[in-house]
């Protein structure tokens, strides 16, 4: 049976990043949250923690992405689909390569979210990910930029 993402309940999951990424900043992280859906349920929830747990790698894209290959096997990880406030970063992007997702979604973009931090990614995520893993985005853009502005980076 082929999994249907277009059914799956693309908003639900999307604000559930967003109140992750509200959650990171909250706690002294940047504002990024992410959420890993199979068969439309969340499977596993993750937000940045680069400043709280003091390691550059706590990427909430790439802590699920790492999770989810000592959790699940390769058949498994391509039924799943990320949710993610912002689209991933490079390094985030080469970690869900490896996972090999079906899909990625995502709320602001790169390209976005250099009008807020100063810089834009020299690679997007759907070159890294070109060929193994689907790029969707932006979804509900405007309220995943409120959640940077009300960061105010």
């Amino acid at each position: 049976m082929t999994t249907q993402f277009d059914d799956f309940d693309h908003e639900t999951h999307m604000r559930e990043s967003f109140e992750l990424a509200r959650e990171s900043a909250a706690r002294g992280d940047e504002p990024f949250g992410s959420v890993l859906v199979r068969d439309d349920e969340v499977i596993m929830r993750e937000s940045n923690r680069i400043v709280t747990e003091s390691d550059i790698r706590r990427h909430p894209e790439l802590h699920l992405a790492y999770r989810a290959c000592r959790e699940y096997d390769a058949d498994e990880r391509a039924a799943m689909v990320m949710y993610t406030s912002t689209e991933p970063c490079p390094m985030c992007a080469g970690g869900m390569a490896t996972a090999g997702f079906a899909r990625v979604v995502y709320g602001v973009g790169g390209d976005e979210i250099g009008e807020f931090v100063g810089s834009t990614p020299g690679v997007r995520s759907a070159a890294v990910l070109d060929g193994v893993t689907e790029v969707v985005g932006p979804v509900l853009n405007e309220e995943a930029r409120r959640v940077h502005q009300a960061y105010e980076w």
